[in-house]
């Protein structure tokens, strides 16, 4: 199941692990990239955000904080981020790589339908829904 040409490419945190959320996406034909293959595992995530922003890769975490401490937030505003953030806690590594797959179709149209910077949030059964779009993001900083 090809959901997307290879141009898009989704970026794994490194909170959210890598087995078995790399295999699960990968599996469906998106392009998929983690953490540890780009950054040493201490940096600091106001630091790695604007690179994967140049990238212009989407990041999947799970990770809420981003959206609630005001450095990190504005690094994704200034870097033009397109981020999900699983809502639902508590799930096994296999519960999370599922909610993840599963949401790819929504993902894709929100991307698609929803002007960078944003953060959304997603849920365990594959919802999708918006939490920081551009305008209160770039407001932030003073766009």
């Amino acid at each position: 199941m090809n959901l997307k040409p290879k141009t898009t490419v989704f970026f794994i945190d490194r909170c959210l692990g890598k087995h078995p959320i790399l295999e699960m996406l990968r599996e469906t034909g998106v392009s998929v990239e983690i953490h540890d293959d780009h950054f040493p595992q201490n940096t600091l995530d106001q630091d790695w955000i604007p690179q994967v922003g140049e990238w212009g890769w989407i990041i999947l975490t799970k990770d809420a904080r981003i959206a609630r401490n005001t450095i990190e937030r504005q690094a994704v505003a200034r870097a033009g981020i397109r981020m999900f953030t699983l809502a639902s806690k508590r799930l096994s590594g296999e519960e999370t790589a599922t909610a993840f797959r599963d949401a790819l179709p929504s993902m894709l149209k929100f991307i698609s339908k929803n002007q960078a910077p944003f953060i959304a949030k997603l849920y365990k059964d594959g919802k999708v829904v918006a939490w920081k779009d551009a305008t209160d993001l770039l407001d932030e900083i003073g766009f």
